[in-house]
């Protein structure tokens, strides 16, 4: 099995490699760069699944292949065969000894989507604190990122270079240009129009993924936390009865037929699976009221109609408009809020920024330093950002 998912070790192609050359809309991951590859580092990338994270590896592998005089030095392996987080340290293990005959001082090691694995991160862990791998450069992934992210804090102090990268399906820009160089308003619609169709998934543009499957990834990732699809599918679905409109727990939870507490349990599942992006209330005077009604926008147009289909929803322009610059603004800044009084609501506010977004023209009056994006304007906004 480690020679299957190696075969740079024997002068062969990998097969995504040759998926890659062939894919009719490709671009080069600009996320890998980030990643440390100064021993000792720990890198944890995170994000949701099939947005290209194994791709990246797997570029990035063969970027280092070029410089490197003995192609034992990388491993790959995917985790998602794996049963329990003692199998992890087996094929770790295993490699050591690999590495160890073959005389190599800094290995790079890629454990692909290690949080699929019970318990992943006390076999992290324990490699880690070991010190065998001290020289070298460990990456991994996973898209069950909740659990990730609750166990991220096992691991301060044993980063050392590592970085923590978030992977996330295409910007608007990213996706603009596949098709143009420069930013032309009449394109820039048109680009638009199939951006709100096909979202950031390079996979889906290439026909390489289908809403269907997207569904079954999301139900398969909240089964995989141990948690009920019908229960995540009545949370997330009283979400879209009343998106874009800020909402309290207890609403939800009538809609959705359960409690408050089961609400707020799904509502950080799909917050931590990257599906979820949650939009709390600033006042005038710029303090975060946690208590008050939430927006929840979901955080990519793709991930958005498998949601509706998922639940049997309809979705309207408006609210798939005001998602996406609720995204972009967030992915920019690092966070995002909403406003509103009697009279009129702020969708966006990060950054010193404040945005209201309209799908079409807008006939209401804002304050001076509100920014009021008509439906046409958004392409070239998002472009900007």
């Amino acid at each position: 099995m480690m020679e299957e998912q190696n075969p740079w070790w024997f002068h062969e192609t990998d097969p995504d490699w040759e998926e890659f050359e062939e894919l009719e809309y490709r671009v080069m991951p600009k996320w890998t760069s980030k990643i440390s590859l100064v021993p000792f580092s720990l890198n944890i990338v995170i994000g949701p699944r099939r947005v290209g994270k194994t791709m990246g590896m797997k570029l990035l592998i063969r970027e280092l292949l070029r410089r490197e005089e003995n192609p034992y030095a990388l491993f790959y392996f995917d985790c998602g065969v794996l049963e329990n987080y003692r199998e992890i340290v087996e094929v770790v293990n295993e490699y050591i000894k690999i590495k160890e005959r073959k005389g190599i001082k800094t290995s790079y090691i890629f454990l692909d989507e290690v949080t699929l694995v019970p318990d992943w991160w006390r076999a992290v862990k324990y490699l880690v604190d070991r010190r065998k791998l001290k020289l070298d450069v460990i990456t991994i992934t996973g898209s069950v990122t909740i659990a990730a992210e609750r166990h991220i804090g096992a691991f301060g102090g044993r980063q050392g270079n590592g970085k923590t990268v978030e992977v996330m399906p295409l910007s608007f820009r990213g996706y603009y240009n596949l098709f143009h160089e420069d930013f032309f308003p009449s394109k820039g619609q048109e680009v638009f129009e199939r951006y709100l169709e096909t979202g950031g998934y390079l996979a889906y543009l290439n026909r390489k993924l289908r809403t269907n499957e997207v569904v079954s990834v999301i139900k398969a990732d909240v089964r995989a936390l141990g948690k009920s699809t019908s229960a995540a599918r009545d949370v997330i679905g009283a979400i879209l009865d009343v998106a874009p409109d800020p909402v309290s727990l207890r609403k939800l939870a009538e809609r959705a037929g359960v409690s408050a507490p089961t609400v707020r349990e799904y509502l950080e599942l799909f917050e931590g699976l990257h599906i979820l992006l949650p939009i709390p209330f600033i006042d005038a005077g710029g303090r975060i009221l946690p208590r008050k009604d939430r927006k929840f926008a979901i955080r990519d147009p793709l991930l958005a109609r498998a949601v509706a289909q998922w639940t049997g929803r309809e979705l309207s322009r408006a609210v798939l408009y005001e998602w996406v610059v609720q995204e972009h603004l967030y992915r920019r800044f690092g966070e995002i809020f909403y406003f509103r009084t009697d009279w009129y609501e702020i969708d966006a506010i990060a950054g010193g920024m404040k945005v209201e977004v309209k799908s079409g023209l807008s006939r209401r009056g804002y304050p001076r330093d509100v920014l009021v994006l008509e439906g046409r304007n958004v392409p070239e906004f998002l472009y900007g950002l």
